[in-house]
């Protein structure tokens, strides 16, 4: 087995794979376009985003199932699929398989299929999950988050008391141990605001309280490694944007640019995302995780937000960057750690390479929700490709690709289809990523008209239907599971 010494050897090795290696998920969002770096790379999904026309997505047919609550419901369903089981023999080999989320009972089903899990174990990736154990994590590696306490909280009365004592102030925000931004921080200013969450504040056994501050989020992929902890481009986050989202600070996209932030704070977010890397090292976890930062609009200080220790929605962002195609995708190492090939990478001279502005291109992200608060049924939706502004701001289909890289400019777009024709649209159900070259927000951060157009157009594609009592009692509940 030849080590694997620079770039060149890693991407040499990952076009003669022959071993069969799966991204097991609802959708191939988070990882699109790693088929094209590593031969016998195959997507496995739930929902078919391309009607059939994706030549490395593989989707069985529908059978009758539990309802979905999760994410790791729809891949424990794949793996148990009969199809997906004798497409997996067929293939032979080794296989390997790659999750967004996966838990106990995905390992067992994995071994039962023989494919090994290339990601540390659920247990271990739930650990650091936990926003508690962020916060403890990243103050060992000096790394460290908004001034905040950790504590139970009993009451409103009690919240302030540990306020006083941390000195937070009565301004505060409190994070539940899981759950995405959107739907677990409360911003809580006064009794009434802390009565609205307080079921989900006095029932977890420990809340993170922050003081609040005026701060503006940031998000960073890095990787570690057995040579040290790869550190990808930091990208700005749109959040909250009523457009895309029902809910109050919850991601719904991200842009890479130059200039998207100061020097100081970008090589700061890179130390902070190295520092933390090599401490999860030391934890046991190894290869792909995601930082979320905060950074305070009034001081320039930085501060750790959240930690994704998996792939996530960034993910698409981070692999198709300036310097993925200069070297290697960020996945690809992750690849790399768990393949069991021998390797020793020189990490600091990738990372001061990836840090030059020449790294960075102009990208963007969106992720469209369904921000009304009913319940109906898709009948027309737009399907996957690529489509084109007008002059006049109109949008149109123009043709079909799978390939975001075939965007020729500002004036066309991607656009990534989650729910189609027959799918239940309810508040907060996704309904698709749309992805261009150049800038979704101005300099406040705030949606530009050309944003605006775009969305506009995407959902003009969208025709439903109202449910039938029938229908009704199988719908989806608003601010049902995520599936990005």
């Amino acid at each position: 087995m030849q080590k694997v010494r620079n770039v060149s050897d890693l991407r040499v090795m990952f076009h003669r794979n022959e071993k069969p290696i799966y991204f097991i998920s609802a959708t191939n969002f988070n990882l699109l376009g790693i088929d094209q770096w590593v031969n016998r790379f195959k997507y496995i999904n739930y929902i078919d985003c391309f009607d059939g026309r994706h030549p490395n997505v593989f989707v069985p047919r529908a059978l009758p199932h539990e309802e979905f609550t999760s994410i790791e419901d729809i891949n424990n369903y794949l793996l148990q699929h009969k199809d997906v089981v004798e497409m997996i023999e067929q293939r032979g080999g080794r296989p390997a398989a790659t999750f967004l989320m996966f838990d106990e009972k995905t390992e067992e089903l994995a071994d039962e299929l023989g494919l090994d899990v290339w990601f540390p174990p659920a247990a271990l990736r739930s650990r650091c999950d936990n926003k508690m154990e962020t916060v403890r994590i990243g103050n060992k590696a000096g790394v460290h988050s908004v001034p905040n306490a950790l504590e139970k909280v009993d009451s409103y009365a009690h919240l302030m008391q540990i306020a006083e004592h941390y000195g937070l102030g009565n301004d505060l925000v409190v994070q539940s141990a899981f759950g995405d931004s959107g739907h677990t921080t409360f911003f809580i200013a006064s009794v009434d605001d802390f009565n609205k969450h307080k079921d989900e504040i006095v029932n977890d056994p420990e809340v993170k309280i922050m003081k609040r501050i005026n701060c503006r989020g940031a998000t960073l992929e890095a990787c570690a490694t057995q040579s040290g902890t790869l550190v990808g481009p930091l990208l700005t986050e749109v959040v909250g944007a009523r457009e895309l989202t029902p809910y109050k600070g919850g991601w719904c996209g991200n842009e890479i640019f130059p200039g998207a932030f100061s020097e100081e704070v970008r090589m700061k977010a890179r130390d902070m995302a190295f520092r933390f890397g090599n401490q999860l090292l030391e934890e046991g976890y190894r290869g792909y995780f995601d930082l979320d930062f905060l950074i305070d609009v009034d001081s320039g200080e930085v501060y750790l937000g959240e930690l994704n220790p998996r792939i996530c929605g960034a993910s698409p962002m981070t692999n198709h960057a300036a310097f993925a195609y200069a070297d290697a995708p960020l996945f690809l190492f992750h690849l790399l750690e768990f393949s069991g090939v021998p390797f020793e990478l020189n990490v600091r001279e990738l990372n001061e390479r990836w840090a030059e502005k020449s790294f960075i291109d102009g990208w963007s992200q969106l992720v469209i929700k369904y921000t009304e608060d009913n319940v109906d049924i898709v009948t027309h939706a737009p399907p996957s490709g690529i489509y084109r502004m007008a002059s006049d701001g109109s949008v149109s289909y123009h043709r079909f690709d799978s390939n975001r890289r075939e965007i020729e400019s500002e004036q066309e777009a991607f656009f990534l289809r989650i729910t189609g024709p027959g799918d239940y649209r309810y508040e907060g159900a996704d309904l698709g990523i749309l992805i261009t070259r150049g800038r979704s927000m101005n300099d406040e951060f705030k949606l530009n008209e050309r944003a605006h157009q775009w969305i506009r157009g995407i959902k003009q594609y969208y025709v439903a239907k109202p449910l039938v009592a029938a229908q009704a009692e199988l719908a989806p509940q608003p601010g049902a599971f995520k599936i990005l």
